[in-house]
């Protein structure tokens, strides 16, 4: 359970639950003043195949063929999965009719309770397929609909760390939005709702320099088809090194 010292539950933008996915377009596209476009309504599939052959059309032929084929890639099963369960929105960008992912990520940057200057980050992930993906950024993790802030954070270090407790620092919270292309899906276009809090959790391992410990992530479906997490790799660095974003 998350902790929050001398707040207000009401005075804390964070504990507000994630809309529905249609509605977090609606809302993103009023605070971007990069984008005059309207949201369309988010679009849903039936099955990943239903999705695959939508998807073959409109995105370079080249990029979409390297989805769970090139390291560090999840393939069409997951992205269907991500939708199904509301965690992405897929949506025609109404300016060039490109598909475009929305999605909502909680964003934990977790300081040494000794050291605040020192920040916890992910350096890279074990995938069930055997491939290792670089990360090197702070814990993430997709919010679900209905979730707010805390909650997803207080899930994200449940599933990621495997600690049940964590306390967000009091005015940390940021958000801002960032675009680009995928990562995981190359050649589809992004954006990222990056909803950020600073947190300590007590009992993490204290390592000096390039030392890393492992946990083993929980929350995925490894039943399920599709390249998924299996461990976490974590380091304490200086703040003022250059952490990566999705």
């Amino acid at each position: 359970m998350f902790r929050i010292k001398n707040t207000a539950t009401n005075a804390n933008p964070f504990l507000r639950p994630l809309p529905p996915p249609s509605s977090s377009v609606r809302r993103l596209r009023l605070l971007m003043s990069s984008s005059s476009s309207k949201s369309t309504p988010s679009l849903a599939f039936s099955t990943p195949v239903s999705l695959s052959d939508w998807l073959k059309p409109r995105l370079p032929t080249d990029s979409f063929s390297s989805w769970g084929v090139k390291p560090g890639t999840k393939t069409v099963s997951n992205l269907w999965l991500e939708i199904s369960a509301g965690e992405t929105s897929l949506n025609l960008s109404d300016l060039h009719h490109r598909p475009i992912r929305t999605v909502h990520v909680a964003s934990v940057k977790i300081r040494h309770p000794k050291s605040p200057n020192r920040l916890l980050l992910e350096s890279r992930q074990l995938l069930s397929d055997g491939t290792v993906r670089p990360r090197h950024r702070p814990l993430s993790e997709k919010m679900k609909p209905g979730e707010t802030v805390a909650e997803a954070v207080d899930r994200a270090i449940k599933e990621e760390l495997g600690f049940h407790a964590a306390e967000i620092v009091e005015g940390s919270y940021v958000m801002k939005v960032e675009e680009g292309d995928s990562v995981s899906y190359p050649g589809l276009p992004a954006r990222y709702v990056l909803h950020t809090v600073d947190a300590l959790v007590d009992g993490l391992p204290d390592l000096e320099g390039e030392e890393e410990f492992s946990t083993e992530e929980v929350g995925e479906c490894g039943g399920v088809d599709g390249v998924f997490v299996k461990r976490h790799y974590w380091k304490w660095v200086d703040q003022r090194d250059n952490c990566g974003s999705s």
